[in-house]
């Protein structure tokens, strides 16, 4: 019967395995490949922000070794400083002071803010609130230097002196017609660029009067990651589709030589370089000498320094007397706040709130040193090449290699890449820090294995369905299930194994099951068995087969379970404090329902040895059962634990693989049907109890008295056991059963004296 339905079962299998082939063969490749493209055509949030993630792990791990030598500065108007000279916007005069202050140690110096309004506090300014009555200080007021003139003029007289100054714009998208200045022409080579740029409709300048008198004069505008994060310096916007520089590119413009004649130049995809994969756009922007790498958009990827990078200096420091000019290294200042109340912070890949000011100062720095990290245009083709490449294999390899070693080879593909992607970022590669993507191969070669996996899943499922509905009645469900996973397994015979037996059973049953009907005493038995299947369970035995209230379990088949001894010695420990738990709550129910509560204790016999294990049974019914003179034993220890009054009786085998638990010696005894005495062992507890001193000196002391007792010397046999029965009872152990049987013994030997070669072997009578 069971060679009909494999066979059946075989042929059935066949034909739907050929079929879903088929498809999986066709779909497969198409999908791997659409899924490839769409993924990275969409560009979908979640998997961008996923690489973000990925590439600031990078910055944080590696970020950019800050280099005292460049001539990049900030001059900070930090809280201290606001505290000491007052808050901001401060009157242009006093801002014209630090300009002067800051170029007698810089060559360019940028304000990271806007003066869009006249200064109120400006004499003319403040003569219009006075009343028409005060004449007089009207037309004194109106007389004084206007604050804004102040400031023109000190840029003009600064720049004369060889510091130029950049003052800023703020783009917006309002709908106003206010314009602002470009100092130098945008030229282009390539595709216009404007529709690459940002584009803004609007913008608020600095005052005319002060932005005319700059050498130079750029946006401010930060444009963060969708995530609110700042990763990137946009070195050129577009305002009503013209290009406009940002305040970084002007100070970089300004601080080469021959600066204040320089034009910027963008370049694009456009004049005929290969995108390799990418979308068109811009790919450098050439300010003034140097030539800048740029993503499409027109952005510089920052290599962020650690945030305690020393490049600011405190303004009121830059005001007062004795700072030496040194400090701000002669080439580009940016003055900024990091003060919180004027709310320039940012998120960075570094910081959760960095000053803005330090964007710009970072763009400046890497341009001056060619320091950049880049998103090479070929860089989208290598990742899909990857995709098609990893993804192809794994659909092509995983019928012959299988789920778990495609895993092995996709894991191994992806951390490859991964790997390559971060010495790319290092510079191992010819010294270009390249940023490519390890999140969008992963994901997609993650896609790709796991829908060719499940397809290998769905079909093997379905030899399993199968197998069960041909199997599941001639066979238990347990080996059906072995069976489902390995067919080959289907045959009968067995192995030898070295092996821990373990035979559980209710003392007295009889008597407890008659408190019972037929219900009550099923509900007995199920909460009973329950608990104690779980225990062997949990401590990675398999329970053979019950036998009524008995539980026979073994542990180190079919699979290997190393310290199999150890594990079945906690396993027994625990069901006896598990079985005192359960006693408690029957008395509880029984005092509750008026019936007399009768005490439930249970007997465990472990024992070790070499046994047969494998399917046993009929070519109609068998099971995964053992077989052995050693299982044989550990049934008729469970038995003695009765005659001895413990709990848990082990074998010798058992006892000497679990020495550091306490346990002390029962008996030499030959069991019912044997002729060999064995040395058979009572289990009280874990390692912490072998380890008490009290159990130690009751260990020895019993050992004496079961010296003495061989040895015929039964007045010192009876005076250690009174010593043993005294200390055991101190340890709690409840073991007075045993003494009492000892007790019995020498008095029977007093009355008939064994033989003097007697070897003190006891031979049991019942099972």
């Amino acid at each position: 019967m069971l060679k009909a339905g494999a066979q059946k079962l075989k042929t059935a299998v066949e034909a739907r395995s050929r079929h879903i082939h088929r498809w999986t063969e066709i779909l497969l490749p198409f999908l791997v490949l659409a899924t490839a493209l769409v993924v990275r055509k969409a560009d979908w949030d979640l998997v961008a922000l996923a690489k973000f993630k990925v590439f600031d792990t990078y910055q944080r791990v590696s970020p950019r070794v800050w280099d005292p030598a460049l001539p990049v500065r900030i001059v900070d108007l930090d809280e201290e400083t606001l505290r000491r000279t007052g808050q901001w916007p401060w009157p242009r005069t006093l801002v014209a002071e630090l300009l002067r202050a800051t170029c007698r140690g810089a060559g360019v110096v940028a304000f990271d803010s806007i003066f869009p309004e006249p200064d109120r506090t400006s004499p003319p300014a403040l003569a219009k609130t006075l009343p028409a009555s005060a004449v007089e200080a009207r037309a004194l007021l109106s007389r004084l230097q206007d604050h804004d003139q102040v400031l023109a003029r000190t840029i003009k007289e600064v720049q004369a002196d060889g510091c130029q100054v950049v003052t800023a714009f703020a783009l917006t998208n309002g709908d106003s017609d206010r314009s602002t200045a470009v100092k130098r022409p945008v030229l282009t080579r390539g595709d216009a660029p404007e529709s690459f740029l940002f584009p803004y409709r609007d913008v608020t300048p600095t005052l005319p009067l002060v932005e005319a008198a700059a050498a130079g004069n750029g946006s401010m505008n930060n444009v963060p990651d969708l995530d609110g994060v700042a990763r990137k310096a946009v070195l050129m916007f577009s305002l009503r589709g013209k290009p406009v520089p940002s305040l970084a590119a002007e100070a970089i413009r300004l601080a080469q030589e021959g600066g204040d004649k320089a034009v910027y130049l963008l370049r694009s995809t456009g004049q005929g370089e290969s995108t390799g994969g990418a979308q068109t756009g811009l790919t450098a922007v050439k300010v003034g000498g140097l030539a800048v790498p740029v993503d499409s958009n027109g952005g510089v990827l920052i290599h962020f320094t650690r945030a305690d990078a020393p490049r600011s200096v405190p303004a009121w420091e830059v005001m007062s007397k004795g700072f030496d000019p040194q400090r701000l290294g002669g080439g580009i200042v940016f003055i900024g706040t990091s003060a919180e109340g004027l709310k320039d912070q940012r998120p960075t890949p570094i910081s959760s709130m960095a000053p803005g000011v330090e964007i710009h100062a970072a763009v400046a720095e890497q341009v001056l040193s060619g320091h950049f990290l880049e998103r090479p245009d070929y860089a989208e083709g290598m990742e899909l090449t990857f995709i098609i490449l990893v993804g192809s294999a794994l659909i092509l390899l995983m019928g012959k290699l299988g789920a778990a070693w495609c895993a092995v080879l996709a894991a191994a593909a992806i951390g490859l890449f991964s790997w390559g992607s971060w010495l790319a970022f290092l510079g191992r590669f010819g010294g270009r820090r390249m940023l490519f993507d390890p999140v969008l191969p992963a994901m997609v070669v993650l896609m790709v294995y796991l829908f060719a996996s499940l397809i290998r899943y769905l079909r093997t499922e379905a030899e399993k369905r199968q197998t069960r509905n041909q199997f599941s009645r001639y066979m238990s469900p347990d080996l059906v299930e072995q069976l489902a996973k390995d067919p080959g397994r289907l045959k009968l015979g067995g192995e030898m194994r070295e092996m821990t037996l373990m035979f559980s059973d209710i003392r007295g049953f009889t008597t407890i099951s008659e408190q019972f009907d037929a219900h009550g005493l099923t509900n007995f038995i199920n909460r009973y068995l329950t608990p104690m299947t779980q225990i062997v369970l949990d401590h990675k035995g398999t329970i053979d087969k019950y036998m009524g209230d008995c539980i026979m379990a073994f542990w180190n088949a079919p699979l290997d379970v190393p310290g199999h001894e150890v594990l079945a010695c906690r396993g027994a420990l625990k069901m006896i404090r598990r079985m005192n738990e359960l006693n408690d709550q029957w008395k509880a129910e029984a005092d509750s329902e008026g019936r007399k509560y009768i005490p439930v204790r249970s007997g465990i016999g472990v024992n070790s040895g070499p046994c047969c294990v494998g399917n046993m049974g009929s070519d109609m019914r068998f099971d995964y059962s053992v077989l052995g003179d050693d299982v044989n034993l550990a049934s008729r220890l469970e038995g003695q634990s009765k005659s001895y009054g413990v709990d848990i009786v082990l074998g010798a085998k058992t006892r000497a693989a679990a020495a550091a638990f306490a346990s002390l010696e029962l008996d030499l005894i030959k069991v019912k049907g044997k002729t060999v005495p064995v040395h058979i062992f009572t289990l009280l507890g874990d390692e912490g109890l072998a380890e008490d001193p009290r159990f130690k000196a009751l260990a020895e002391k019993h050992a004496a008295m079961l010296a003495a007792y061989r040895g015929q010397r039964w007045d010192e046999t009876d005076r250690l056991r009174l010593e043993c029965e005294a200390e055991s009872e101190a340890l709690g152990l409840h073991i007075l059963k045993l003494y009492h049987l000892y007790e019995e013994r020498v008095a029977a030997c007093r009355t008939e004296p064994p033989a003097a070669d007697w070897d003190g072997v006891f031979t049991a009578t019942s099972k």
